[in-house]
C-alpha cells in the first residue's frame, strides 16, 4: 500500500465511500435514535488513529458531522 505524509498527519487513498455517495449513519452512542439515518458524503477526511473519516450531512439535520467509517453503511438497493 502507498502512504501519503501531510502535516504528520497518515492518510490512504482508501475510503470505502465516495463523495456524494447517500449512505446510512448507525451512530455508536446512546441517546440518538435505532433507526439509521440516510445521509451524504460530503467529504473524505484524513485518517486519524487507524480510522478512515467522513463528513457527513444528514437530510433531517442542519448540520455536518465527522463519523468514522465503521459507523457508516452502504444504502440497501
Amino acid at each position: 500500500r502507498r502512504f501519503c505524509y501531510l502535516v504528520g498527519v497518515r492518510e490512504m487513498p482508501n475510503h470505502k465511500f465516495r463523495v456524494g455517495q447517500t449512505v446510512d449513519f448507525k451512530p455508536s452512542r446512546m441517546g440518538f435514535p435505532a433507526a439509521n439515518r440516510e445521509c451524504t458524503i460530503v467529504r473524505l477526511l484524513p485518517i486519524e488513529d487507524g480510522n478512515r473519516l467522513y463528513r457527513i450531512k444528514c437530510a433531517a439535520e442542519a448540520f455536518e458531522r465527522v463519523v468514522s467509517e465503521a459507523q457508516l453503511a452502504e444504502r440497501a438497493a
